[in-house]
């Protein structure tokens, strides 16, 4: 007896011939998303992470430091447009001209109310799933943040902190930043 005709899971190839539309497209677990371009208090807060991430990476030779729009291609059937996302200097290898062929140690995304449910969601079970080390999450309506951190062999919330505190990571060893400056416009 055959199966029913399941929905065919989309991969890279199939999201390299999405449009140029100015609109962010991922495909995650096979599936395609489209968000539109964010709003300004979500780029404030994404230059705000860059100015400072991007120094203290290069000054202490790091890694890489990448801000969307940057292809991650996490596995045949998962290509996500993370909003900012550290790559250790151990893990280089996983850079191509084209885009980023694995899990970035970091990823960072800048949540708005049309992608919670999906940064939340489905991207927080790829990215626990296929590698990422840390996930964050930047919330600009409530100035707060949450802190996954690989435990073994899960991604596990580990903080969730608030304007007034200063965040920290292990993958970057000396780095302070304080989320007032980051949630300044």
């Amino acid at each position: 007896m055959a199966l029913p005709d399941s929905p065919r899971r989309l991969t890279y190839d199939d999201y390299l011939l999405f449009p140029e539309d100015g609109q962010r497209h991922e495909v995650l677990d096979g599936e395609h998303y489209v968000t539109p371009s964010p709003f300004i208090r979500h780029q404030d807060i994404s230059s705000n992470l860059h100015s400072v991430l991007g120094p203290f990476v290069r000054e202490n030779r790091l890694g890489r430091i990448y801000a969307a729009p940057t292809d991650v291609v996490l596995s045949p059937h998962d290509v996500a447009v993370p909003d900012l996302l550290f790559i250790s200097n151990e893990r280089l290898r996983i850079l191509t001209d084209r885009n980023v062929q694995g899990a970035p140690d970091l990823v960072i995304e800048i949540i708005s109310p049309s992608t919670r449910r999906r940064d939340e969601g489905i991207k927080l079970e790829r990215y626990d799933r296929l590698g990422v080390m840390e996930y964050w999450m930047f919330y600009p309506d409530r100035k707060t943040t949450k802190v996954y951190r690989r435990d073994g062999n899960r991604l596990r919330l580990v903080a969730e902190l608030t304007v007034e505190d200063i965040l920290t990571t292990p993958l970057l060893p000396g780095l302070e930043i304080r989320l007032a400056e980051i949630f300044e416009s």
